[in-house]
């Protein structure tokens, strides 16, 4: 399958940092606003850019369940990848209803999806291709409090002994995510992987973020 021309700088990249930015009015009021993230490669240069859209209700009301679609453009303002999260249960007493979101790119294209598995201890969710086919596995800690330490979610092979990357939740500082509460997000993986599965790590790490860290003071 030929590779999508917009992905083409995710060919050499086998670390991808993900920076909130600092929006001081919801710091100040403590009110939602729409989330906004630099996407940076390994040498701290930013080769994307990501605007969560959704509505007003769904922020204040229903975060950290809420849907959403976070839009992702490159440095030209080009829209390369679209994350999709319909409002799902975030419960895991409700097995039949779990997390479940979807990646384009180019928007339109399936590249992949996020599925999240039950488990009564771990964080576990799926990552599968545009063909619903399983390709690997994240599996995160029994905590995810951090305890002012960064939090590591394995990306593992199917049979979930080997481990190839990880998605990890970066701390920053007390004062910083008390006050600002910002994300701060690392994701490594083998540099050969599937462009598209790359592109779909970003949402997954994107869903991790507001199912676990969304209101966590020592996780933001």
């Amino acid at each position: 399958q030929q590779l999508p021309s917009c992905l083409f700088s995710f060919k050499q990249l086998d670390q991808i940092i993900i920076h909130q930015q600092v929006d001081l009015l919801e710091a100040i009021l403590g009110t939602k606003t729409s989330s906004k993230y630099e996407i940076k490669n390994q040498l701290g240069q930013r080769v994307y850019f990501a605007v969560e859209e959704n509505d007003c209700f769904d922020r204040n009301l229903c975060s950290p369940i809420r849907s959403f679609t976070i839009r992702i453009a490159d440095i030209t303002g080009r829209e390369v990848i679209t994350v999709n999260r319909p409002l799902r249960c975030n419960s895991c007493w409700f097995p039949c209803f779990l997390q479940e979101l979807e990646v384009q790119s180019p928007p339109g294209t399936i590249a992949g999806y996020v599925v999240q598995n039950w488990d009564p201890f771990l964080p576990k969710f799926t990552i599968q291709n545009e063909s619903k086919e399983d390709v690997l596995k994240i599996i995160g800690p029994y905590a995810t409090c951090g305890c002012f330490e960064d939090v590591d979610f394995e990306v593992k092979a199917l049979n979930e002994t080997s481990t190839i990357g990880k998605i990890s939740k970066y701390w920053s500082g007390f004062v910083n995510n008390v006050f600002t509460n910002t994300a701060n997000f690392g994701i490594q993986f083998p540099v050969d992987l599937d462009v598209r599965i790359k592109a779909v790590m970003i949402g997954a790490c994107f869903l991790i973020d507001l199912m676990f860290f969304e209101n966590s003071l020592d996780g933001l």
